[in-house]
């Protein structure tokens, strides 16, 4: 990109995509997208955001797309990374002036730095760290906070790094910089002080934000860049509980007397804001839940450090204190307050979208470790609760208090187990409140019906789930319920787990229900609830969903296009499609001009959408290839999208290689013929730096080719083949990649033996051996790493591929005739079973004819790839060709080839044990 020409065209396209008007916005954003991978963009960009006099809502701008790029285009093995060059030039601009006027904008900027340090500091960024430094120092104000502002966001994103190495790095920084943070925050604290008693407004709020900014760094340095923090003298001014809980112990009685006074006693009556109740709540839930405080079975086992904190605690939980905090998290805590109450009746599908309160989650999450470390105690408290709600008139009761009980026994479901006849408590009391309909009662339906999605995966009998199912349909009529409680949609499945026959008689009714519902719901969170539900049925119900899924079919191309700005709804969608999938089998190919193009979309890494929807989009394209009934033009050319994903060596290459196999599955030739040239150079850069457990996953690929497609596969392959080869003379340590290697190598000399000995003398020329000298070698180490090979199948390829080596008048192949002859023995005593009655052996892996399986209701059918990979083993040697059968031909053919006496002499190398266990084999034949 020419940069003054460059220049003033993004700053007309940035002008024109802060416009409001769509149809001068979009054709600037696709612009923009485009430029996104031209060199240079970045630099234009770093230039107009830092340039104060241009427009704010444009700098702003060019800020976002340069910190977007940052993620997508920095690293160097990204698709169209930016260039080294240009990343030194970037880096240098980044920390030239640190006078940003615009606090949003300086924030950006100080981001967007923090993302090029975690990918470049210190190796390529070594100046980073002394210039902030020493910009911090500075007198004038505004570079002072800007460097400080960008000096903890730094601090922040290093710290938050775990890789071993990473952590070292950042202790040394630490250790270097330690004193230097302590006398900046020291300062500014100082000045802060001064400004205040001095009246001076303006520049004590300053201070207060650089103190603040001092004190972030501080922590991050203190929690993060020291091992043993309590051994260096400065780092122990300041004890971080979550991570460093033993230079905590002596603070702990005085931490739970405060925090327990003001939640839990009069005394914070009127003083406490729900910031402070969270904090206070984290504070007691760590001491409660910290194993370090937690002394060893064996108590002469414990550190005495743990045995301290422990008497601590035990001395300060007594029975009348628990008591109190147990029945006070449930009264008052929990509660929801008249106006929330309200909002709810009001507009139910907003509540609960940000408007909770947020001490209810922290407050539940401190019941339950609450609970859960003195429940002898707090069991009998809550059974007491609930026995005064006994007796009470059902509507004139307090309803919030009656509400947050029964959320209470939820929680404490498993806790309660042996202490609550739930059955019958559904039977003589909650199946009645759920039938009442006054509308003051709601609030307790929906909570009956959380409470019993807690306590059906716990104790609830099978045959109380059609009653159960029966109240479902009757509730699913108030949609406003049932979108209240789809706010749990967990609780909601769980209502769901079922015997698929006690719920057939059901599933039309609520599935259509639910459907009914999606479409009412304008909300997008609560349509992601509802899609979960609906996954849910069809996960469970499987290939029984087929009769009634025609009107979600139709719907969700909509639903798809109406979603396109929100990215989490579409990752629903997609779960929906996946399970969609599965459910209908072969027919999903219905769906192909609908669900190709969103598989094309999810899976594209030029498009900004894949960040949200790749996981979710390889899932769905797997299943929709292991349950597809043939391959398609579209289909395979979904697969141009593969290239860059490879690239990425993200944590879905698992996904990645399962899809390449399902391919080869459907049609491997079609495939092959297409993508075996770019796969192959894909996979030759990968084997270069990968895991051995990536580099098995490569090589599984390589194997199913040679499966699928013996000559096909060995040709399309071949680059990757000498590797292998070396890999198997070299005798590979790593037992699995062993293992792998010569999985290949029994397929291509067993099926395509031309091709092996074609092979063989490339590598003979390559290493500058004799191609005999180089077989013996093969054969050796194949031998000697037989072991490695743990799956029977791949043992019993490996004797049918060194068998197949004879007969044979080859020296070198008659010098290994004893290790063949071993590995032989070996794989037939995996594979081959002995008849009780007539006392003779067969082989267990052959396999005649392909039979439908056989299911449960509750099985899953095939797939369509389970069906292929039946009928390939029917043709594959592991699985038609007798190993007893083989043995003995080969035998035959040797002794044929030599006569008696030759052959009798090279039986007479082989162990005589061995020779007895072989001729058991072999008897009868």
């Amino acid at each position: 990109m020419d940069m003054d020409g460059a220049s003033s065209v993004v700053l007309q396209a940035l002008t024109q995509a802060t416009s409001q008007d769509t149809a001068v916005l979009k054709p600037a954003e696709e612009q923009l997208r485009q430029w996104e991978t031209q060199p240079g963009f970045y630099s234009v960009l770093l230039n107009i955001f830092n340039n104060h006099m241009l427009d704010v809502n444009v700098r702003w701008l060019a800020v976002l797309y340069f910190k977007n790029g940052i993620d997508r285009y920095w690293r160097r093995v990204a698709p169209h990374a930016l260039s080294e060059e240009e990343k030194t030039s970037l880096r240098a601009g980044l920390i030239t002036n640190f006078n940003e006027p615009v606090n949003q904008i300086a924030t950006q900027i100080a981001v967007l730095i923090a993302k090029v340090a975690r990918l470049d500091c210190p190796r390529q960024w070594p100046e980073l760290i002394p210039i902030l430094l020493e910009s911090v120092k500075g007198q004038d104000g505004l570079q002072q906070h800007r460097a400080l502002l960008t000096f903890y966001h730094v601090t922040k994103t290093l710290a938050s790094k775990r890789l071993a190495q990473d952590r070292r790095l950042f202790q040394d920084l630490a250790s270097g910089i330690y004193s230097f943070a302590c006398s900046l925050w020291s300062h500014h604290t100082d000045c802060f002080l001064q400004q205040i008693y001095a009246r001076d407004e303006a520049g004590a709020l300053s201070s207060l934000e650089r103190t603040l900014l001092s004190l972030k760094v501080l922590r991050k340095l203190t929690v993060f860049g020291f091992q043993e923090p309590q051994q260096n003298m400065e780092v122990m001014l300041l004890d971080f509980l979550e991570y460093h809980p033993c230079a905590f112990i002596p603070l702990i009685q005085r931490s739970l007397e405060f925090a327990v006074s003001y939640l839990f006693t009069p005394a914070g009556e009127g003083v406490t804001f729900e910031r402070f109740i969270v904090q206070c709540m984290n504070l007691i839930k760590i001491i409660v839940k910290n194993d370090a405080y937690k002394p060893s079975k064996n108590l002469d086992d414990s550190k005495p450090e743990s045995l301290e904190a422990h008497k601590i605690k035990t001395a300060f939980f007594t029975h009348p204190t628990l008591t109190e905090i147990g029945r006070r998290l449930v009264s008052h805590y929990f509660l929801l307050t008249e106006e929330e109450l309200a909002m709810w009746e009001e507009d139910p599908e907003s509540f609960g979208n940000g408007t909770s309160p947020d001490t209810q989650p922290c407050t539940e999450v401190l019941f339950l470790d609450i609970f859960h470390n003195y429940n002898q105690t707090l069991i009998p408290v809550l059974l007491d609760m609930v026995q005064n709600l006994q007796g009470q008139d059902t509507v004139d009761a307090n309803i919030l208090l009656h509400s947050d009980i029964y959320n209470a026994v939820g929680l404490a479901a498993y806790e309660l187990f042996d202490n609550v006849d739930f059955d019958q408590w559904f039977k003589n009391q909650l199946l009645g409140e759920l039938q009442v309909g006054h509308h003051r009662y709601k609030l307790i339906r929906r909570r009956v019906i959380w409470l019993i999605g807690q306590w059906i995966s716990v104790k609830f009998k099978s045959d109380l789930r059609p009653l159960l199912y029966e109240v479902i349909l009757s509730l699913m009529q108030d949609p406003d319920l049932v979108v209240r409680q789809l706010k749990t949609p967990s609780c909601f499945c769980k209502l769901l787990i079922f015997r698929t026959e006690q719920f057939l008689p059901y599933l039309e009714s609520i599935f259509g229900l639910l459907f009914q519902l999606l479409q009412q719901v304008t909300e997008c969170d609560t349509k992601m609830q509802v899609l979960h539900v609906i996954s849910c049925v069809i996960e469970r119900v499987n290939i029984q969903i087929r009769p009634y899924v025609g009107c979600l079919v139709q719907y969700l191309p909509l639903l798809w296009k109406q979603s396109e700005e929100h990215n989490m709804l579409r990752c629903a969608i997609l779960t929906t499609l996946i399970h969609l999938v599965q459910g209908l089998g072969a027919e999903s190919k219905n769906l192909y001009p609908f669900l190709l193009p969103v598989i094309q979309l999810s899976t594209d890494v030029s498009q900004p959408p894949h960040v949200y929807l790749l996981e979710d989009g390889l899932e769905l394209w797997l299943v929709t290839l292991e349950n597809s009934p043939a391959i398609t033009p579209e289909l395979l050319r979904i697969f141009q999208n593969m290239s860059a994903l490879l690239e990425l060596s993200s944590e879905n290459l698992r996904t990645c290689f399962q899809i390449v196999n399902a391919y080869l599955y459907l049609s491997a030739t079609d495939f092959l013929q297409n993508y075996a040239e770019s796969l192959c150079r894909a996979f030759c850069n990968l084997l270069k730096d990968i895991t051995n457990e990536g580099q098995v996953q490569v090589l599984k690929v390589v194997e199913i080719a040679l499966k699928v497609s013996p000559i096909l596969g060995a040709h399309m392959f071949q680059p990757l083949l000498p590797h292998v080869f070396r890999g198997i003379v070299d005798g590979e340590r790593y037992p699995v990649v062993m293992s792998t290697y010569l999985g290949i190598m029994g397929r291509i000399l067993l099926q395509n033996s031309s091709f092996f000995s074609s092979l063989l003398t490339q590598m003979a020329s390559e290493c500058s051996q004799k191609m005999d000298q180089l077989l013996g070698s093969v054969i050796e180490m194949w031998v000697d790493r037989m072991d490695n090979i743990t799956q029977p199948e791949r043992r019993k390829l490996s004797s049918l591929a060194l068998l197949s080596l004879l007969p044979s008048d080859n020296s070198v192949i008659q010098d290994k005739f004893c290790g063949i002859i071993n590995i032989s023995v070996e794989a037939l005593h995996d594979v081959m079973t002995e008849d009780s009655e007539t006392g003779t052996f067969k082989d267990c892996m052959l396999m005649s004819h392909f039979e439908e399986p056989k299911l449960s209701d509750d099985e899953e059918p095939p797939t369509e790839q389970d069906k292929r990979k039946k009928l390939l083993a029917l043709e594959d040697p592991v699985h038609s060709v007798s190993l007893q059968q083989f043995v003995y031909e080969k035998l035959k053919a040797q002794q044929a080839m030599m006569g008696d006496q030759g052959f009798g002499v090279l039986m007479e190398t082989v162990d005589t044990e061995l020779v007895r266990q072989l001729q058991e084999f072999l008897q009868g034949l």
